[in-house]
């Protein structure tokens, strides 16, 4: 008997047994399990819209459930699907299964490995469905929708999305090992296989000799045949390079073992190579040529013979064999043809424009004629004209100055503009600019000037400019830019020419680029004839049809110029007598309608994926968008906000959030705001309407106090008015002459455009009901309820969400529609009240309780 058999101690049967009945049973419980959870998932999924209310009425026997284990089903997935971790709560049904493998050793997979595993997906899953979802469905559960939308509004969507993506990426990197070095170990493990079977194809030198000789006696069978038999080693054919060299001598150590040569080849033997690019260095491709009346004896060569044997079949007629064999095989080539596959809305597309050509938006007013250049005056020779002994006196004044300070100038330049001239200096070697800064008021007063300006140092340039207003300056009339060729040849979306710059040349700027506009100069400075200026610009290129002005005046006289052209370029809400807005009330509803009118072109541009108007038009245009859907083509709205001041005093807040609101938001819609303001102080321009108005045109102002509000910087306070203007962007400010527009010329462009054949009524704007009209509802009269109203309570119960927009969304229903639903539902009861910008409570928890509630109304 064997001793290991005798020392092990016996186990008794019945206390194997008993220890295997416990494990069989929990390990096929947890299986078990695993498929209940399963089934009951995928049945919630189904059917969850349907079977969520059913969720707390386990034991209420006259509801029926649709899932596939009953109400049991419907409680599961509401908990670990709705309430939970959404479509990865699956994870949890495999965890089971796995816990049963495990208990009845049967480890299909290694525990604790796939726990780890499932614990990063049931927490990253999640937050991925909430983002992909919006919180939409039940697909990421109520945690991943709270960690998606606490994510994205402490680091933005691109952080969010940042956060899922590293974090999927670190996963795979630390799963597979996917570092540089490991890859590229792993690339060499494949070719060390790869020529371990090379190699292992390859005979061996005694099999080389085998084959030499059975080739022998094929050939000594075929003694008939006159031609020499090529053979070829390899099935690859390439063509010899036109001059061969024979290998050369290598000298083999001693010790090294004979290598048998067989007579008829020319091989090239090498020794000691190991890896597969050394052994690739072997000529493969060389045809063997042997007489048939001769037998090539097989002699054993020393190391040193082999390497300087010759072939005995010479070298050229075996070359001349191997190109004939090449010249003998066609070689044909073919280029695989591009396939271009269009999908089914590109080939509508080419139908509808083969048949009726681009939409033509212009096609409304086609005969409609853009004002000629002669509606604005003449006002004669603009050319600036040059008193040279102007610029020496103030050369002088200027250089005399400095060095009275002890301030060397090595250089002056002297630029005129229209207004201005601007002398440049280079201070010498050692002098501070801030010395320089500190003398703008001596200078002013020893050149007896209006105000000098001092701009130390000049962007771009090595130089101090110091401006100063000429004696006789030049007007630069709004008809000189209008007909220049930069003005007339741009390709700006919306071409705004404010004037001159010191240099003489004209300025233009894109509204679409800028994107908004403020202004701000005080009472008589030019403010007015800027925003004119404006105006005729767009009026000069845009066609009505690509061109909408909403303008706000509460002066009432400054813009009811332009009440001509309202059937044209004007918008308004669509109970508004006249489309210039004077009204505080009815500029609060402009407002928000613009408001409602940005959110409907957004919701139009995703679903045709543009990112902005120019690409939603061009598509438009290309009939790639049907107008069946909604879609339309857009044209561009310019709000004009004249005197900002007295607005924000009668109504505070509630013109600065929408302005704030479409200032941030509304230039990738084609929505752009001109606001204009007499005193820029800091309670009128405020820090939110500031900080999205990166375009400023200053005009003369009291104090450094309104120039750093409005420009951030002082020197609008020493400009000389009439026209005279700041213009900064971001960039520089440059110092501009306002082109010159009269009201006699602004009237003629009015009269001119008004004549002609406009549209029924000017653009209409989308309705707005203000919050005042929304909190007082009547009693609820089931007999005038809306055909969508029990769908729109079904909506609003299931997703817990009372807001208008969602209806609209949802629905596809207007503002006015969708309000009046919403405002049905409150007086019946399924939602609260009004509650600012938080969605309305709903007072119906579940969808049986609405169900009854419905039926209640309708009997």
């Amino acid at each position: 008997m064997n001793k290991n058999t005798q020392n092990k101690p016996t186990e008794s049967p019945d206390k194997g047994k008993f220890l295997s009945k416990p494990r069989v049973f929990f390990g096929l419980m947890f299986i078990l399990l695993s498929v209940v959870l399963t089934f009951s998932f995928v049945s919630y999924l189904m059917n969850w819209k349907a079977d969520q209310s059913q969720a707390g009425t386990m034991l209420d026997k006259s509801i029926k459930s649709s899932n596939l284990f009953g109400k049991l089903g419907d409680w599961l997935g509401n908990i670990f699907i709705f309430e939970s971790i959404g479509v990865a709560s699956f994870i949890i049904a495999f965890l089971f299964l796995v816990f049963g493998t495990v208990i009845l050793k049967k480890r299909m997979f290694k525990p604790w490995k796939t726990v780890g595993h499932s614990l990063f997906f049931i927490c990253w899953l999640p937050i991925l469905f909430g983002a992909l979802t919006k919180g939409q469905g039940v697909m990421s559960g109520v945690y991943g929708y709270q960690i998606m939308d606490s994510l994205n509004a402490i680091i933005g969507s691109v952080g969010l999305w940042l956060v899922l993506v590293s974090s999927i990426a670190l996963y795979f990197i630390l799963e597979f090992n996917l570092r540089p070095s490991s890859i590229r170990s792993k690339l060499n493990d494949i070719n060390e296989n790869t020529i371990g079977k090379v190699k292992s194809m390859m005979p061996s030198s005694d099999e080389n000799f085998d084959a030499d000789e059975e080739l022998i006696e094929e050939l000594e069978q075929h003694k008939e045949e006159e031609a020499p038999v090529k053979v070829k080693v390899t099935e690859t054919v390439q063509k010899p390079a036109a001059k061969t060299k024979a290998p050369e001598p290598v000298s083999i150590p001693k010790g090294f073992p004979e290598v048998p040569v067989s007579a008829g080849l020319d091989p090239i033997i090498t020794p000691n190579k190991t890896s597969f690019e050394e052994e690739n260095t072997m000529d493969f491709s060389s045809s063997v040529s042997l007489p048939l009346d001769t037998k090539p004896k097989m002699p054993t060569a020393t190391p040193e013979q082999a390497f300087d044997f010759k072939p005995s079949v010479p070298a050229a007629q075996t070359v001349t064999a191997t190109a004939a064999a090449v010249e003998d095989i066609k070689f044909n080539v073919e280029v695989a043809p591009v396939i271009d596959i269009l999908d089914d809305a590109d080939i509508k597309s080419q139908e509808l424009i083969s048949k009726h050509g681009l939409y033509d938006h212009k096609l409304d007013l086609a005969k409609f004629q853009m004002p000629p250049v002669d509606l604005l005056k003449d006002y004669g020779n603009e050319e600036i004209s040059i008193n040279k002994e102007e610029l020496e006196e103030n050369k002088n004044k200027i250089v005399g100055l400095l060095k009275n300070f002890n301030v060397g100038i090595a250089e002056i330049k002297a630029t005129i503009g229209p207004t201005v001239t601007l002398y440049e200096i280079v201070p010498e070697a050692g002098i501070r600019v801030a010395a320089i800064k500190k003398l703008q008021d001596d200078i002013a007063l020893n050149l007896s000037a209006l105000g000098i300006r001092i701009i130390a140092p000049m962007p771009g340039k090595g130089t101090i400019g110091i401006e100063v207003p000429r004696k006789n300056p030049t007007m630069v009339s709004m008809r000189s830019v209008i007909a220049s060729q930069k003005f007339q040849n741009t390709d700006m979306d919306l071409p705004v020419v404010f004037g001159k710059t010191i240099s003489n040349e004209i300025f233009m700027a894109d509204l679409s680029k800028m994107p908004h506009l403020l202004m701000a100069g005080a009472t008589g400075q030019g403010k007015s004839v800027g925003i004119n200026a404006i105006l005729t610009s767009l009026l000069y290129k845009k066609h009505p049809s690509e061109l909408k002005f909403v303008m706000v005046d509460p002066k009432k006289v400054e813009l009811s110029l332009y009440s001509k052209i309202e059937r044209h370029y004007l918008a308004k809400l669509p109970d508004a007598e006249e489309a210039i807005i004077t009204d505080t009330n009815k500029v609060i509803n402009t407002l928000n309608s613009l408001c409602i009118e940005m959110d409907t072109r957004y919701d139009l541009l995703k679903n045709a994926f543009c990112k902005n108007l120019k690409e939603y038009n061009k598509k438009f245009t290309e009939r790639k968008l049907n107008p069946e859907n909604g879609h339309r083509y857009l044209p561009y709205i310019v709000l004009v906000v004249d005197e900002f001041a007295d607005l924000i005093m009668t109504a505070g807040k509630e013109v600065e959030l929408p302005i704030a609101r479409l200032a941030q938001l509304a230039r990738a819609v084609g929505i752009h705001l001109i606001v204009a303001t007499q005193r820029p102080s800091v309670n009128v321009i405020t820090g939110m309407i500031k900080a999205n108005f990166p375009a400023r045109a200053a005009f003369r102002v009291i104090s450094s106090v309104d120039s750093r509000t409005i420009l951030d910087s002082p020197g609008a306070d020493q400009l000389i008015g009439k026209g005279d203007m700041l213009y900064f962007n971001g960039n520089e400010i440059l110092r501009l002459q306002c082109a010159f527009v009269d009201t006699p010329e602004v009237e003629r462009l009015a009269e001119f455009i008004g004549e002609q054949k406009g549209y029924a009524s000017a653009f209409i704007l989308p309705e707005y009901v203000s919050e005042d009209s929304t909190s007082t509802v009547g009693a609820f009269d089931p007999n005038e309820k809306d055909a969508l109203f029990e769908e729109a309570a079904r909506i609003i119960v299931s997703t817990q969400q009372g807001s208008t927009s969602m209806l609209q969304r949802q629905l596809k229903l207007g503002y006015n529609r969708a309000g009046r639903i919403m405002d049905q539902l409150e007086a019946s009861g399924i939602v609260g009240g009004f509650n600012g910008a938080k969605a309305r409570e709903v007072l119906i928890s579940d969808q049986h309780s609405l169900e009854q509630f419905l039926e209640d109304l309708r009997s």
